[in-house]
This record gives C-alpha cells, structure tokens and sequence, in this order.
C-alpha cells in the first residue's frame, strides 16, 4: 500500500505522524481537470487496464528489518564497495522512519543516495520523509524520481497531494488524468480519489469531487483507505447541501471506527 495522505489536512500544513506509511489527502477538496472530465469518470476500473507492478511494496513499519529482496536490489543498482554502507544507512532510515524521526530518516537517505543514486528504495524512503516533513517540492522532485526509477504508481496521490500543498491545481489535474491511463493498484486509487476529491473541492467544483468520492455502497468492513474516501465524501455531500447522505456516511464511518480522526469536525460541518 502507498503512502497515506491526510483526509483532514488544511492546505499547506505538515501531514501529522500515521501508524504506518501505507495509505492520503489534505482537508478541503474539490478541483479536476478542465472541463470535469476527469472529475466525471472518477477512476474508477482504471486499476484493472495495468498489470500489478512486479516490485514488491515497501513496509516500512518493520523498521530496520528489511527484506531480501531490498538487499537484492541494492546489489544490483550499487557497486561493490559500497552496498554495506548503502544498506546500513538505509536500515537507518528505515527505522527512524518507522519511529517518526522523518529528518533523521531523511538525513540517512541522503547519505544512501550518494552512494547508489539509481536505487528506487532509497529515493522512496527519502520522498516519503520529505512529505512528512512538509518539504513539498523536493518530496515532489524525489517521487517523480522513484516513479522512473520503480515504473510504478504507488505513490502518485502522494505525489498529487505536494501538488495541492503547492497549489498547482493543474499539475493535480494531469497526474489524475496520468494515474488513470497508466493504471494501478486498488489502493493506489482509492487514496487518490481522497486527495482528488479533497482538491476539487478546494477549487469550488464539489459536483466534480462528489463523483470522484461517491462511495456508491457502504460495506461493513471498509479499508482504512475507504474510510477516508468516505470522510472527504461526507464533506462533499455537506457542501452540497445533501445532509441525509453526509448524514448516512458519517454513521457508516462512526460504525466501522469510532476514534476515525475528525469525526466532530465532520459532525460540526454536517450540522451547520
């Protein structure tokens, strides 16, 4: 799984420590490209035109503890002399990632990427530090890098979501419309449909977000990354003056997970 953002980010602000790497989006919401086109097809299916990428998904909840086939890559992408080096600054990271040291994991990231420029696990833990530190444009930069480097889009919401922070709204746009036509995991597109809808609404286009976040059915036993589609959509509802569905959204999520950040603040926005 990718990255979460923050459903209930303002623009701008530093994303707030996660328990775990996996999963996104800022609060606020409501962009889409020109003409809402891609606000009107919502994503949704795109994941099933692409082939799963072969490269395994990073844990970074292990810490130091890296697998196999981390160190396999390593071999292959640095010299010789260097991979102990490379691999002991890259656990390093690994495990201050996993304790929400993001400049410490940062600071042995860079060190690894000046051994082994080319390795996709080194750009990925270094991008993923930098979001979490609200450097937006170098996170940006070193997304963009590991998206070439990996050929993967795990991490494009992520990369959508330094977009918002920066306010480029059709940068957001084209890697929406990007995501679609390279395809995905599941995953991958829900939490892009969160920091997509979250941009829509931001740009004054909630009709385009509510397409883009419209759960359709409310299962029993959601994702993590649903609940907080869900919770963009309820927002989105709210905007639009549809309290019965934000209503019945707000309920779905309460009943799935009662300690989902934001809820009163959901309550408060559907109340008004």
């Amino acid at each position: 799984m990718g990255e979460k953002t923050q459903h209930g980010r303002s623009k701008g602000r530093k994303p707030p420590p996660n328990k775990s790497h996996k999963g996104y989006g800022r609060k606020g919401g409501t962009g889409g490209s020109r003409g809402g086109k891609s606000g009107s097809q919502g994503g949704r299916g795109a994941q099933r035109r692409s082939a799963a990428p072969s490269r395994p998904q990073l844990d970074l909840t292990a810490g130091s503890q890296l697998p196999k086939w981390i160190q396999e890559e390593v071999t292959r992408t640095t010299r010789k002399e260097r991979r102990a080096a490379v691999m002991q600054s890259l656990e390093a990271a690994a495990d201050a990632f996993a304790a929400g040291r993001y400049g410490k994991a940062a600071e042995h990231a860079e060190q690894a990427k000046k051994a082994s420029s080319s390795n996709a696990t080194i750009r990925e833990i270094l991008a993923l530090s930098l979001y979490r530190l609200g450097r937006w444009e170098a996170a940006l930069a070193e997304l963009r890098t590991f998206r070439r480097i990996a050929g993967e889009t795990t991490h494009m919401p992520v990369e959508m979501d330094c977009l918002r922070a920066l306010e480029r709204p059709e940068d957001i746009d084209k890697v929406w419309d990007e995501l679609k036509h390279l395809g995905g995991r599941p995953d991958t597109f829900r939490e892009a449909r969160v920091v997509y809808g979250s941009h829509l609404l931001d740009v004054g286009r909630a009709k385009d977000a509510w397409q883009v976040v419209n759960p359709k059915r409310l299962e029993e036993q959601p994702h993590e990354a649903e609940l907080r589609q869900w919770y963009v959509a309820a927002r989105v509802a709210a905007h639009l003056g549809d309290g019965a569905s934000a209503s019945k959204i707000l309920t779905a999520i309460t009943a799935a997970d009662p300690a989902f950040p934001g809820l009163d603040e959901l309550e408060a926005a559907i109340g008004s």
